[in-house]
């Protein structure tokens, strides 16, 4: 069985191989292909991934990236019909962008036999600006059907020729042929650093190649007639190459609770470590963090906005001027520049139009704000520090780029320790970071461009106590009353998701979440005071929460709070689990059983932990009359889980899903 298996894998290799990519060559064993080989649960195939990287000089603008993409789709249901659009980010910087030509594409299906193409038109093509600094062409391709294959190439042209896009060797559907070539002039010294888990290597080999430059000369505007004379010269040079061919690359997987699928995606990164052109000075760019770090601290958008106080010296020394205790001076600055000051939802450690128009504007990107925040404290007197982020969505820095940092925050230390500050962030405290800044660590900006890392990831839990009081009737109704206190980030989420929405639209999603939950008397209290925990609170019924079989009734105590399915439920996990944040819930819960009824049985109370002290939980429940009274506690005492606790964690989360499932049973007496 296994000889017929590898057979079968190689006769799917040779198919591959064999197969012509070249562009509209599509064939009817494509078409007719009804899942992957491979991978029957992929809704769809990259059949052909192609990517060019090259750089072609042009006298006048110099050297240009160019990068050429040819890709062919296979799409087998429904659910593959969003990788019939395609979305391609080009970059803006001031006066210079990325321009995109050459954009043609086909869609092909298999109609009575015969294979027939349609052509993307100017109606499927879309032109918009995301940001000031990225433009985006959108396209969808035209009549997709279930088993239609899809194919369009394109070519950008890029001023840039530092900000090499990552080679990407691994989609959410697998691959079945890739292949990648990256070309650079023997000028430019990239490094090049590779992640994710597939064993990739490319052929190197170099190639020669050559400018022409042309000259152009008048004779002297003194004589009578003007002569111009052109002539020529050549310069050869040596490209390096870089050759990458992979086959049947697997899908990668989304799972639960990962910080940024992008950190484990198997790719390389070309980073431009310095240009040399003959007979000029070495013009380096990054090589090292210090390097990274000090070329960004000595950007004009950067250090020297630390430097500027004259335009808020005035406010600052009369908000603080009576106040000596650095935490409370701190405190008031923070609060001061969050309550002045607006996110304009730009992300970036470089300021835009600079903190002197911010302030004055009271609205800036997230340099703007927090390089001003970071300043106003040092004016106090405060030993404060800007910290390079990068943000969950952009991924771990793993390497040196000035591209790893995407955000900035502020940091303050004192004597018994230090707070992490996010004036971005209306309803944010100290040491509690939006949720998206919290992705591993910091690195802290010292004067003159020295750094040191720091965790982002909060030490004190946040903690959501939950009471309920509740009438258990004899039909299977429930109606009672709802409480939480909310803490840290816990509170934070909760009034960035409450507080600047239609609360009847709020109210309809909360009774939608529990499916069927009608609500009256909703009440919060301490939204906006940020320095008390949220509360919470609600009065409450729901139909059909228990089951009533002859004289008895089943139900389990947790009712529409228990936790019903583990997210954890893939074999074997190469990656982190990443919470955000250490966590505690506790529920306390009383309930009045219905009149006639008594106790026959009640779940036995349990407890159980996750090792190394990582997570615990415990269930208490005990009975008193017509009273229940259950208390739940479930507790991740850590933001981030490693892989090798995984099969424990699985194993924690599925006896939890099991012990809040088990019911008490009534029984008519």
């Amino acid at each position: 069985m296994r000889i017929i298996t590898i057979l079968s894998f190689l006769l799917i290799s040779g198919t591959t191989f064999s197969q012509d990519f070249k562009f509209g060559k599509v064939s009817k064993e494509e078409l007719q292909e009804q899942v992957n080989p491979l991978d029957s649960a992929a809704n769809a195939t990259y059949l052909y991934k192609n990517r060019h990287t090259f750089f072609q000089y042009s006298q006048g603008e110099g050297f240009q990236q160019i990068t050429e993409v040819h890709e062919r789709i296979k799409i087998y249901n429904q659910e593959g019909f969003e990788y019939a659009t395609k979305q391609i980010r080009l970059h803006v910087n001031g006066g210079s962008k990325e321009k995109i030509s050459g954009l043609k594409g086909y869609t092909y299906n298999l109609i009575s036999g015969k294979v027939e193409d349609f052509k993307l038109t100017k109606d499927g093509i879309f032109d918009s600006e995301l940001n000031k600094y990225v433009n985006q062409i959108k396209f969808t391709m035209p009549k997709i059907t279930p088993g239609t294959v899809i194919e369009y190439k394109y070519r950008i042209e890029s001023p840039f020729i530092s900000n090499v896009d990552d080679f990407i060797f691994q989609e959410d559907i697998p691959i079945k042929k890739l292949e990648a070539k990256f070309e650079a002039p023997e000028y430019f010294n990239f490094k090049v650093n590779t992640k994710g888990y597939l064993l990739i290597k490319p052929i190197v080999s170099s190639a020669r190649d050559k400018i022409t430059f042309v000259n152009k000369s008048r004779s002297d505007a003194t004589t009578t007639a003007v002569r111009t004379d052109y002539s020529s010269s050549s310069l050869e040079y040596k490209i390096n190459e870089a050759t990458y061919s992979l086959s049947n690359i697997s899908a990668l997987k989304n799972e639960p609770y990962v910080n940024n699928m992008n950190n484990y995606r198997s790719s390389v990164k070309y980073e431009l470590s310095y240009i040399k052109f003959p007979n000029s000075a070495i013009e380096y760019y990054s090589t090292t963090w210090e390097d990274v770090v000090k070329k960004i601290y000595e950007s004009s958008s950067f250090g020297a906005e630390l430097d500027k106080k004259g335009y808020y010296e005035k406010d600052i020394d009369a908000l603080i001027g009576s106040v000596s205790d650095p935490a409370k001076r701190a405190a008031l600055i923070f609060n001061y520049v969050k309550t002045n000051m607006k996110w304009n939802g730009y992300y970036g450690y470089y300021t835009d139009n600079g903190v002197r128009k911010a302030y004055k504007e009271q609205v800036g990107n997230v340099a703007d704000i927090n390089l001003m925040l970071t300043s106003m404290l040092q004016h106090a007197g405060l030993r404060a520090y800007p910290v390079l982020v990068s943000t969950r969505q952009n991924g771990v820095p793993l390497f040196p780029t000035r591209e790893g940092y995407n955000y900035v925050v502020s940091y303050v230390k004192f004597d018994d320790g230090g707070v992490l500050l996010d004036a971005t962030s209306e309803y944010s405290v100290p040491n509690v970071l939006p949720f998206k800044a919290l992705n591993w660590q910091g690195r802290i900006v010292a004067e003159k461009g020295g750094s040191t890392l720091i965790d982002l990831y909060p030490n004190e839990q946040s903690k959501n106590n939950i009471a309920m009081m509740l009438t258990l009737n004899n039909n299977g109704d429930i109606d009672g009353g709802f409480r939480s206190v909310k803490t840290n980030h816990k509170a934070l989420s909760f009034r960035e998701k409450y507080i600047d929405v239609n609360k009847e639209d709020y109210l309809e999603k909360l009774e939608n979440k529990y499916n069927g939950l009608e609500i009256s008397d909703y009440t919060v209290k301490n939204d906006l005071d940020l320095s008390k925990p949220v509360m919470e609170s609600y009065k409450f019924t729901k139909e059909s929460q228990a089951d009533i079989i002859g004289d008895k009734i089943y139900f389990s105590p947790l009712f529409f709070l228990r936790t019903s399915e583990n997210p954890f439920k893939i074999e074997k996990r190469e990656f982190p689990v990443d919470f955000g944040y250490p966590s505690n819930t506790s529920y306390r819960v009383i309930i009045t059983i219905p009149e006639g009824y008594k106790i026959e049985s009640l779940p036995e109370p349990g407890v159980f932990t996750l090792p190394d002290n990582l997570g615990m939980f415990k269930y208490n429940i005990t009975a008193q009359s017509n009273k229940v009274q259950l208390a739940v506690e479930t507790q991740i005492s850590t933001s981030i889980i490693s892989p090798i606790y995984y099969d424990a964690l699985k194993a924690y989360f599925s006896k939890l899903v099991e012990k809040e499932a088990e019911q008490i049973v009534l029984t008519k007496g």
